[in-house]
């Protein structure tokens, strides 16, 4: 179908719908452009981040993966009408979706490929640009890693095929996958028209309008607001009686100690103390399901002057029993054996 353009309700001009030559362009184009992408009729407030082109997997590399500012995992497909393989692209996205799920048990090196490519792209590094992006603290872009975490291991993913034109039957196809299964899997077809030097894009996505009716087995959810009254609670569900004394207790301990205390953003409530003295970020995080998170990476200053600092912690860590890997000063480290002992930290008083 023909559009009209025409400036001021003058010179109209009809403009016929066109194809796109080059797969490569269409990738690009929703890399620079994700919100092209209509996810806002899945979900009002989407915002979608697309964190790499041509992403490596065990089944070949993937066109582009994206998350949401819920750490929701979005891997994408695209294929031109014209490319015989368009009929295969829904089983292409899910293959590299199994790879993803089956082989991608190192976290920390899947963050690390973001991480590489953002540095090269953005010139910045996979934290600080979901930060810039979804306008997060460092203790909500911590949580949307940890959502993201958990749902790369529970498989959970949203699959989107984006071509230049769809078919019915793969239209069909869509409805048909979403209707019987535990994943959601969209269509989006771009209508492309060209005149003079603007573009005209109009996309339409197919598979939202599908309504489960079954359990979708996800942990991720919008974005929880946490105080210390809901840490408390849910702490005192997830954890024996003995365990949530020494929680609560190293929670006082921190709260009285600190400068500020920050609440975590996740499904699962955490607490984040700041000593503005060393860093303007938090320096653990304890969960209320017993998890500690120590933030090496955030005491590391280029000049050293957090050294003494840094080696009485790991040291401290160390004489608790908590293994500390060589590096650690790269990285955060997560133990998740629910020793919360307050000695560990008097370092900050």
């Amino acid at each position: 179908m023909p559009i009209i353009i025409s400036q001021n309700g003058r010179d109209a001009v009809k403009v016929d719908r066109t194809s796109i030559d080059k797969e490569g362009y269409l990738q690009e184009y929703i890399y620079t452009n994700p919100d092209s992408i209509p996810l806002y009729e899945i979900k009002e407030d989407i915002q979608l981040l697309v964190l790499a082109r041509e992403f490596s997997t065990n089944s070949g590399p993937k066109d582009a993966i994206g998350i949401d500012q819920y750490g929701e995992l979005y891997i994408i497909e695209t294929k031109l009408y014209k490319n015989p393989d368009k009929r295969t692209v829904i089983g292409q996205a899910l293959d590299y979706g199994a790879a993803l799920w089956k082989h991608a048990n190192d976290f920390n090196e899947f963050v690390s490929q973001f991480d590489r490519h953002a540095q090269k792209i953005f010139d910045i590094g996979i934290r600080d640009k979901i930060a810039e992006f979804f306008a997060l603290s460092p203790d909500e872009v911590e949580a949307v890693l940890e959502t993201m975490r958990r749902n790369l291991d529970d498989g959970v993913f949203h699959f989107v095929v984006l071509m230049d034109q769809l078919t019915d039957r793969l239209k069909d196809l869509v409805l048909y996958v979403n209707q019987n299964s535990q994943f959601d899997i969209y269509a989006v077809e771009f209508e492309y028209y060209k005149h003079d030097e603007y573009e005209i894009i109009i996309p339409k996505l197919f598979g939202a309008e599908v309504k489960k009716d079954i359990g979708v087995k996800t942990k991720n959810s919008p974005r929880e607001s946490w105080n210390e009254e809901k840490l408390l609670n849910q702490a005192r569900e997830l954890l024996s009686d003995k365990e949530f004394n020494g929680f609560k207790e190293f929670y006082e301990f921190s709260k009285q100690s600190a400068d500020q205390i920050n609440f975590g953003s996740g499904q699962t409530s955490s607490f984040n103390p700041v000593w503005l003295k060393y860093s303007d970020r938090s320096l653990f995080s304890v969960y209320s399901d017993g998890t500690l998170k120590v933030n090496f990476h955030w005491l590391l200053k280029e000049d050293g002057s957090n050294k003494e600092l840094i080696d009485k912690l790991r040291n401290n860590l160390s004489d608790a029993g908590l293994d500390i890997p060589e590096g650690h000063t790269d990285e955060r480290l997560i133990y998740k054996n629910k020793k919360l002992p307050q000695e560990l930290f008097l370092v900050f008083l």
